[in-house]
Parts: structure tokens; sequence; C-alpha cells
């Protein structure tokens, strides 16, 4: 198949976006597929007559990256494109991905996993993998999610919505109640999450949160395990338990080596991976997510599970979770990446 992976964009993710496409785009070049890396919003500025050609360039296109220990300079990202247009889809992207027989979708954050890149597709007839434009808004909405989770009967932490300005951050910081945990309602790889441990600290979070977006969630901190699920089509896959080498796991804990330790399958009971297992299916199916997602939890000290929120669009890294989760019922990587784009491709085809 020829197969664009879209990765990169403008998102605080781009980083970990641009990982996750290198490392699907070889995996399904050594699976056969003519498979070639694109950055969302930079972009080829310049592409051959024969589009088609340009899927046996050599190594698929992919780039030399890493994740620094930092978010990525999106501002910089900006400068760099040569047009300087202010449009998501970079030089040539969607002319490249309607040549495509599928599109991967390596990105994460509001590029990728908001929908709008699931919607313009569906208006222009191209296959891509995952989860469709609503369904993949809808997640990323951690307040319509929350929102979703109580409708469904499925336990999560007690939460609120803030619509704030400066002026009001002493005030909240005063009356809200504490041990909390504060978030915008549209990040991702633990960007935008703080933890604050006393009024002070909930102040400067108040402060900072806001320069993700306007809207901000804050909920009660549930003090425990971190555990993980993966779904993968119909089926959940073992958890994995997150053990920070630090206190908390923020962005370089994520993608940093030693930054870590994770285990898989976690070591919880039976019953524990069942509840788990079938909470992480009834909110892939309540959203109406497909093929792939993965839902975050916090396993109290009485052994209950809490949803924290759910990935429409996995990290697909090294370092990611759903790989070693496959791994754990003896799917390899390369299995993994393929399984994603054939049941993609059958229900695209399909729809």
């Amino acid at each position: 198949m020829k197969i664009v992976v879209l990765a990169g964009g403008l998102s605080t993710e781009r980083a970990v976006s641009l990982v996750t496409g290198t490392s699907v785009c070889r995996a399904l070049r050594e699976n056969g597929h003519r498979a070639i890396l694109v950055d969302l919003f930079l972009g080829l500025e310049e592409v051959p007559g024969d589009l088609d050609s340009l899927f046996d360039a050599e190594d698929g296109l992919c780039p030399d990256v890493k994740i620094d220990t930092q978010a990525p300079d999106l501002e910089a990202v900006r400068k760099s494109r040569k047009d300087q247009s202010p449009r998501l889809f970079g030089p040539n992207v969607l002319d490249l991905c309607q040549a495509a027989d599928i599109v991967f979708l390596g990105l994460h954050g509001q590029d990728g996993e908001d929908g709008r890149v699931q919607a313009a597709f569906d208006l222009l007839g191209v296959p891509y993998t995952g989860g469709g434009y609503l369904a993949s808004g809808l997640a990323m909405d951690k307040a319509m999610t929350k929102r979703m989770m109580d409708s469904a009967g499925i336990p999560t932490p007690k939460w609120q919505l803030l619509d704030y300005t400066p002026a009001d951050v002493d005030r909240l910081a005063a009356e809200l109640p504490m041990p909390c945990v504060v978030k915008t309602t549209g990040g991702g790889s633990s960007l935008g999450v703080f933890l604050p441990e006393d009024r002070t600290a909930l102040r400067e979070a108040l402060l900072q949160v806001l320069r993700f977006n306007g809207r901000v969630l804050v909920e009660e901190r549930i003090f425990g395990r971190e555990l993980t699920v993966g779904v993968l089509g119909d089926r959940a896959l073992p958890a994995v338990e997150i053990l920070p080498a630090e206190k908390d796991f923020d962005y370089a804990a994520k993608y940093q080596n030693g930054g870590a330790r994770e285990i898989c399958p976690a070591p919880i009971t039976e019953g524990q991976q069942e509840e788990m297992g079938a909470l992480a299916l009834k909110l892939h199916r309540t959203l109406g997510l497909e093929v792939y997602s993965r839902t975050d939890f916090i396993l109290d000290k009485e052994g209950r599970p809490w949803c924290l929120e759910v990935n429409s669009l996995p990290g697909m890294t090294a370092a990611s979770l759903v790989p070693k989760e496959a791994a754990a019922i003896g799917m390899s990587y390369n299995q993994l990446c393929e399984e994603i784009v054939q049941q993609s491709y059958r229900l695209k085809r399909r729809g």
C-alpha cells in the first residue's frame, strides 16, 4: 500500500509526533509498504510531477529526530515555513494524502487528536487510521470526556470546569478544594498539568495553565498507582503500571530514558485487570472511538480504579505504552502498526 505517515504539525506534542511518525514509517516499510513521512505543517516544498514516485523515496523521508526534555518552540517552527502561510496543512500535504491508499495519523495533541484533520479527510474522501472526527474531538476535550464518563457511569474524580482571567486567580486559589489537579482541557503528554501541594502552588498553577487555553479543568486528586490500558479493535490490552523516577510523571519523565519505570503486565489482580479493561472498552465505545485508544487510570489505596482521560491517538514511540501492552500479548511493534493499518483500512472502505 502507498501510505503517508502524517506527523509533526504545530501541537505542543510536535516532537513526540515526529518520533512516533518516524518509528511507524520505518516499521511499515519493513512490512513491505511504500510509506513516507510527511510533516503536517511544513509539508514538502518541492515534489516530483509524478507523486507516485515519491513513495519510493530513500528511508521514507524520515528525519533524524529525538524528544528533548522541553516542549518544542512552535514559533520557530512557524517561521521556518517558506511560504509563511498560517494554514495547518503545509505545501503539497493534501495532494500527497489524496495520492495514498491510507494516511497513518502519527499526530498527537490538538493537531490530529481534536478531529479537525479527520474532518478534512472525510470531506476529501481520504482514508486514515483511528477514530473519526467527532469521537476524536470529544476525546481531546477533557471536559467533554468527563461529561461522557459521568453519563456512562464510569468512575472518575470529581471535577469542575473553570473559565477565568488572571484577576480571578487569588479568589480561586483561596476557594478551590485541595488536594486537586489543574489541567488544560486540550493538552497531552502531561503538558499543561499541575499538581499543586499548597495554595501558593495552586495560585501559580492557575496562572500557568492559562498559557494553554482559556478553559481549565480542576479535579479532585486521587492518590494511588498510575496505570493505563490500551484498546485494540474489540479487546483491552494488559495494563501498564507507571512508576516515575521522580515524584511526577511529567513531559520529560514520559520520553527520556530513566524518566520512569513501566511494568507490563501490571502487578494487579485478575479482577482489577478485568475491571479496568472493561472500563477502557466502555469509554472507547461511549465516545465512538475506533481501532485503538489508551485510557489512563489511578488505582486508589482501596484498589478502586478511577478513570482520568483517554487518548484517541496514543503515542507509538519506542518508549510508548501501547506497543509495550501489545508486546505483552506477543504482538511485535511491526505487527501492531500493520494491525492498525488493516483495521482502519477495512473500516474506512466499509464506511
